[in-house]
């Protein structure tokens, strides 16, 4: 059976003036144009293709890729609005994505704007759109990731605590403030890594491999002998400067600003005795 808004591998049928038709299970027979046959393609082979309704809301099949497939999200630029309709977005395929005036909110889009969307089927019309509403679509499922996995981060927006990300295009996490040192913007996109999984789904990101992407000098230097040494030194803000120069190469003042960016960024605790590394 073929999935609208989706890949799929489908069976050529017969091929006719217009191109190929597929085996499209409940749908029937689907065809794919002939712009999109290569010659390759024969009768009985299987075809990978993507599925969706062209102009005439006939069901299509074509080997061009969109940006996102349905259940997916993606940050897609407005190429034309339509005064009833709602705005179209270029998704990457000849017959732009319709973001229905229902399903934008609040946000007024005009052309050449930006917009983070989800992609969806309509129910009624077997249609694929577009929404704003994203928390509609996210995942609720607890993803199967560990911590320091590589992800493609997406941001939609942000909170008190940090920016929102949409992770691989279909689940929500957060990038801590302390974890970046820029201010990102809805549709800025770049590869991030998994900090922690919680238990109801949601994801806390990292923007560096490490974690530490905001450390440097006296900072690196503290964290790297702190690895080293299995996560505990007997060094803290009341050890003497002697010590702190041996151990450190450095004064205790800087030692103590360095010291305090660690511990605003939780990743050490100071303890009476010295300092110890933050367990995730």
């Amino acid at each position: 059976m073929a999935n609208i808004g989706r890949y799929n591998t489908l069976t050529v049928l017969e091929k006719s003036d217009h191109g190929l038709y597929l085996d499209g299970g409940q749908h029937e027979k689907i065809l794919m144009p002939t712009r999109y046959v290569t010659p390759e393609m024969t009768i009985g082979s299987e075809v990978e293709c993507f599925v969706y309704n062209d102009s005439e809301d006939r069901l299509v099949a074509t080997t061009e890729t969109p940006h996102a497939q349905a259940g997916e999200f993606a940050y897609l630029e407005v190429v034309s609005v339509h005064p009833t309709a709602g705005a179209f977005l270029d998704w990457g395929l000849s017959k732009d994505l319709l973001l229905p005036y229902r399903e934008q909110g609040d946000i007024h889009f005009t052309e050449g704007d930006g917009a983070v969307v989800a992609v969806y089927v309509d129910d009624y019309t077997n249609r694929v759109a577009a929404s704003t509403r994203l928390h509609n679509y996210l995942q609720q499922e607890k993803p199967d990731y560990e911590v320091g996995d590589p992800v493609q981060v997406l941001i939609y927006g942000d909170s008190p605590l940090g920016f929102k990300a949409i992770i691989d295009k279909r689940y929500r996490g957060l990038l801590y403030y302390q974890e970046t040192s820029d201010k990102l913007e809805p549709g800025d996109q770049f590869t991030g890594y998994i900090k922690k999984v919680h238990n109801d789904g949601k994801i806390d990101l990292r923007r560096d491999p490490s974690g530490y992407g905001r450390v440097d000098g006296v900072s690196q230097i503290i964290l790297e002998k702190l690895e080293a040494a299995g996560g505990v030194l007997p060094f803290n803000d009341k050890s003497s400067p002697d010590d702190i120069r041996a151990a450190f190469d450095t004064s205790k003042k800087a030692f103590k600003q360095g010291l305090g960016r660690l511990y605003k960024q939780r990743l050490i605790l100071i303890t009476e005795t010295g300092i110890q590394l933050v367990k995730e």
